[in-house]
């Protein structure tokens, strides 16, 4: 302090010099009237800062730690909010588009797009919408545009058309057989006729399609697996002379394979224009039809069959309550894919959703797997053909590629 004090000093005396030196050179009274005050001033704030030095001697260390604790602190609480920021991710709420065919988009199946709407907010904490569609293509371009995340129950002829336009579409899981395996994942694809007309289908004693050029023809959908690839396909080997593609049995005509062709965008579609008379002969699958009709006689399945359209039966077919139809080719088919856009969720949630709908707890869910010796029982799928589901590969379709 005594040197801060002499250094002071000794510039008070150099100030004082100029000052004098100034006076000297103006010769005015005012100037040593201004530095006596100047002095005064200067002795003043000497006396001052002396004085709060000695009493604080620390404040300077003191304000100078302070600033730095404080820049220290703000560094941290940057680094934290940095920190933070990247690791932390808000989670996805948005819904899960779940896309339907025509077949299960009627009122018939509310109760279980519902349930599988629930299960699937089960598996991933996302609520679950459905989107139903009046053609098979609208759902197909849905799931391969990833408007929508997951279809359920396709074909596997749509699938295939949906994986085309898009790799990211995959197999998620697939209904199995009784034992809840692929080995008889199966269902079946028919050609029926009216009951009253099944004898003029008949090879001797056996049913044929022999008789079914000419006719007139309803298929469901050029996208659909047993509406029409597979029916075509047992026509174009059955017929071998005649040289048939697909393109020859789309159009009806005089100079082509049917007389007439219809297309009932649906399995139930394609029934009822069996039942209306439209059609003679038409293209559907038991699995679609199991909730409507029921069998009179013959085995199940095979053909020879003869079903009935069931008493209580929903729209549209509550108009041929008893209507009766035989089948004279049935054929099996894989059983279709419940298929997910890989691009449009993520693994932990796929994996999340095919690990639930595969389990124990879904194969019990009597709403999507209904026993069917329970009276008025209904569900997707019977018990006593379809255990539960399985997880399965794209190559397991190759068949239909």
């Amino acid at each position: 302090m005594l040197k801060h004090m002499k250094a002071i000093s000794a510039i008070l005396l150099v100030v004082a010099m100029a000052i004098g030196m100034a006076a000297c050179s103006t010769g005015g009274t005012n100037v040593d009237a201004n530095a006596a005050t100047t002095l005064e001033s200067m002795n003043a704030q000497i006396t001052t800062t002396t004085s709060a030095e000695q009493n604080n001697p620390t404040t300077e260390a003191t304000t100078a730690e302070a600033t730095t604790t404080e820049a220290t602190t703000t560094t941290t609480e940057a680094t934290t909010t940095t920190e933070t920021t990247t690791t932390t991710a808000a989670p996805n709420t948005s819904p899960i588009t779940v896309v339907w065919y025509p077949n299960e988009s009627s009122n018939t199946h509310t109760e279980i797009r519902a349930e599988v709407n629930r299960l699937i907010e089960q598996a991933t904490g996302r609520k679950a919408e459905e989107r139903l569609t009046t053609d098979y293509t609208i759902a197909i371009e849905a799931i391969a545009s990833g408007q929508a995340n997951i279809a359920i129950s396709m074909g596997a002829v749509g699938y295939i058309e949906a994986r085309n336009r898009n790799p990211a579409v995959d197999v998620l899981f697939v209904n199995s057989d009784a034992d809840w395996s692929l080995d008889g994942a199966k269902y079946f694809a028919w050609l029926c006729v009216d009951v009253a007309n099944a004898e003029n289908y008949k090879n001797g004693d056996a049913f044929s399609i022999d008789n079914i050029k000419g006719k007139t023809m309803s298929f469901v959908s050029n996208s659909s697996t047993s509406g029409f690839r597979v029916p075509t396909t047992s026509i174009i080997s059955h017929f071998e002379d005649d040289n048939l593609t697909e393109d020859d049995l789309i159009e009806g005509g005089n100079n082509m394979f049917f007389r007439e062709v219809y297309f009932g965008g649906s399995h139930q579609g394609s029934a009822v224009n069996l039942l209306t008379g439209n059609a003679e002969v038409a293209a559907f699958c038991d699995i679609e039809l199991q909730a409507y009709v029921e069998l009179v006689s013959g085995v199940e399945n095979e053909v020879g069959a003869v079903y009935a359209v069931k008493a209580g039966a929903d729209a549209p077919f509550d108009q041929y309550e008893g209507r009766e139809f035989t089948v004279i080719a049935s054929t099996p088919v894989f059983n279709g894919p419940n298929a997910v856009n890989r691009d449009t969720l993520s693994e932990a949630e796929i994996e999340a959703i095919a690990e639930l709908f595969t389990s124990e707890e879904v194969a019990s869910n009597e709403i999507l797997f209904y026993d069917a010796d329970v009276e008025g029982a209904m569900g997707l799928f019977r018990k006593s053909s379809s255990y539960g589901y399985v997880r399965t590969t794209d190559s397991w379709y190759d068949p239909y590629r």
